[in-house]
């Protein structure tokens, strides 16, 4: 039988031996086991040798305050937490949405839950009251976190079922319990019972091929035990400063900001800035060395516009997440710090399943080889080995650890995760020597600053202008974003391909969806291209923007969202609540 504990250790003594990682791994048996009692109560805030360790570092950027809490008070604190969740009513199985930025409670509440067996739905601050009400109804929210910035979003949700917990707030807001209450609650924590395997612990939406977020869902094993892939993709240590760039809400922030960092016994590093400043955090990470980043794409390219080498660190690894770094990014960073960015590769669905990992040559625009634990196979459309085709994970007896339990559906069943194979979705080509390198989507999500952006869901706000008849939204290179959301609309018969219906459209889409997932360029035609079935090739509209062909028949009237001073307000607006 293989423990929690035995199998860290392996990855640990092997992190910089690939072959010795991958051939001698085995995921711990699919026992009780509860990561935040058994592991980070039990281990890390108990073993003298981390105990009085920072679990956490918070930095704020502006004000130059700092916080820290370690392993040992993070675990009383999080006892606090679940005692006073419990003596609110909230059991086993009970579903809670987290709606909090980078604060401390945000690390007490998840660990609360898992200790619980409350259900955490993570959700970002940027949502507005329409995508709140979709996540309270389908992931039959019974409770939810939230700071004081967000308790307007819920005057007209929920009901008076549904429990409100206010973090750090200023005033009393009718119906909303103070976090700060559960100071009062004890420090020791005793679980009703064991907790199996296959309990659920978290549900996040994800952008997918439907008009709405799919609920993917982990369990009490599937992220904490799968995400040792993830220590050692990032080649944590005990006792490293690791700082993450991800927003809460999102997988890779659970990823990086959570479990890896603690699995290995690090401390999660946090710089809180009010609008992002890559001259400041890089003089952070050097002032109070950081030794492991792991940052998307888009802030690899904002960091090399500065002088790095000008920059004192003590980074030892650094990663990157998203999508494939430029050459001359990765060359940039080499010059400067003589470290190489190593690319990983996963999923919400999934832990680090493929990276470049510590030790091992960097083939550059590659996500490098699959990881410990995952047997990984490339197929073509008919299901036969291919070079260039489909990742697919082997599933039965070779099923890894950190692959969700399924999608859920509305009456709480799971699917796309059963059978002999798991589809990513996401397209490869392989070398022989067993590195991928991303070729594009099965489907036609895309990535915008290191969001998943589905085109079904924006399409589906956009049907609901009166003016529009038919869209397809599709990326469009950005030098910053390396791709925004563009939308190739056709009008309904009278509407005019005006600044005036852009402007309309534009106000539409900022009122209905956060800001990450706007649409900015808006082209206007008279015909979208389609296959002989009806379905919209959005391939071709693809090639078209990264070709910036504009004699091309299919195109029409372009608007862009910078165009219209019109639409500063409602920017403010969203900033605001």
């Amino acid at each position: 039988m293989t423990t929690f504990a035995e199998a860290r250790e392996f990855l640990l003594r092997h992190r910089t031996d690939y072959d010795a990682a991958v051939n001698g791994f085995k995921w711990p048996d699919p026992v009780p086991f509860n990561w935040a009692l058994d592991w980070f109560d039990a281990g890390l805030a108990t073993d003298p040798a981390s105990k009085t360790r920072a679990a956490l570092w918070i930095v704020d950027a502006a004000g130059g305050a700092e916080t820290k809490g370690t392993f040992e008070a993070m675990s009383r604190r999080s006892n606090q937490v679940a005692n006073f969740l419990r003596a609110q009513g909230l059991k086993r199985g009970d579903h809670l949405l987290l709606l909090l930025g980078n604060v401390i409670p945000l690390w007490e509440t998840m660990l609360a839950c898992i200790k619980l067996g409350v259900v955490i739905i993570p959700a970002t601050t940027l949502l507005t009251p329409d995508e709140l009400c979709d996540r309270l109804d389908r992931g039959r929210v019974k409770a939810v976190v939230a700071t004081q910035d967000q308790v307007a979003k819920f005057t007209s949700l929920g009901g008076e079922s549904l429990m409100r917990i206010v973090v750090a707030s200023s005033a009393l807001h009718t119906g909303w319990l103070p976090y700060e209450a559960t100071n009062n609650f004890p420090e020791s924590y005793k679980p009703d019972g064991p907790t199996n395997a296959d309990d659920p612990m978290l549900l996040y939406f994800t952008s997918g091929t439907t008009a709405k977020p799919k609920l993917v869902r982990h369990s009490q094993r599937t992220y904490p035990v799968g995400h040792l892939s993830t220590m050692y993709w990032i080649g944590l240590k005990p006792g490293d400063i690791h700082l993450n760039i991800s927003s809460p809400g999102w997988a890779k922030h659970a990823w990086s900001c959570f479990f890896a960092p603690w699995n290995a016994g690090a401390t999660i590093f946090i710089c809180n800035q009010p609008r992002f400043d890559a001259k400041s955090l890089l003089a952070t990470i050097g002032r109070c060395g950081v030794t492991t980043l792991c940052a998307p794409p888009t802030v690899w390219r904002l960091f090399i516009q500065e002088k790095l080498s000008e920059f004192k660190v003590a980074l030892r690894e650094v990663c990157g997440a998203g999508e494939p770094l430029n050459p001359e990014v990765i060359d940039q960073v080499k010059s400067a710090w003589g470290l190489t960015i190593r690319d990983g590769y996963g999923q919400t669905e999934t832990a680090a399943l493929a990276g470049n990992s510590p030790g091992q040559k960097v083939k550059l625009g590659s996500m490098g080889r699959p990881l410990p634990g995952y047997k990984v196979k490339v197929i073509d459309a008919d299901g036969n080995p291919a070079t260039e085709g489909e990742v697919t994970l082997a599933l039965g007896g070779d099923r890894p650890a950190g692959l969700m339990q399924g999608y859920q559906g509305e009456k709480g069943q799971l699917s796309g995760a059963d059978g002999d194979l798991y589809r990513t979705g996401d397209v490869v080509f392989v070398d022989d020597d067993g590195y991928l390198t991303f070729v594009g989507r099965s489907d036609d999500v895309f990535k915008s600053s290191d969001y998943r952006i589905s085109p079904f869901e924006l399409e589906s706000i956009l049907l609901e202008h009166d003016a529009v008849a038919e869209a397809a939204v599709v990326p469009s290179p950005d030098p910053i974003r390396l791709a925004v959301p563009k939308a190739y609309v056709l009008l309904v018969g009278g509407a005019e391909r005006s600044r005036e219906t852009a402007l309309s459209i534009f106000r539409h889409m900022a009122e209905r969806m956060a800001p990450f997932r706007r649409i900015r360029k808006l082209e206007f035609v008279t015909e979208l291209p389609k296959t002989i079935s009806g379905k919209i090739r959005r391939v071709q509209l693809r090639r078209l923007e990264y070709d910036n062909d504009r004699g091309d028949a299919l195109r029409g009237v372009e608007f862009c969202e910078g165009d219209f001073p019109e639409l500063q307000a409602l920017k403010s607006k969203a900033a605001e609540i």
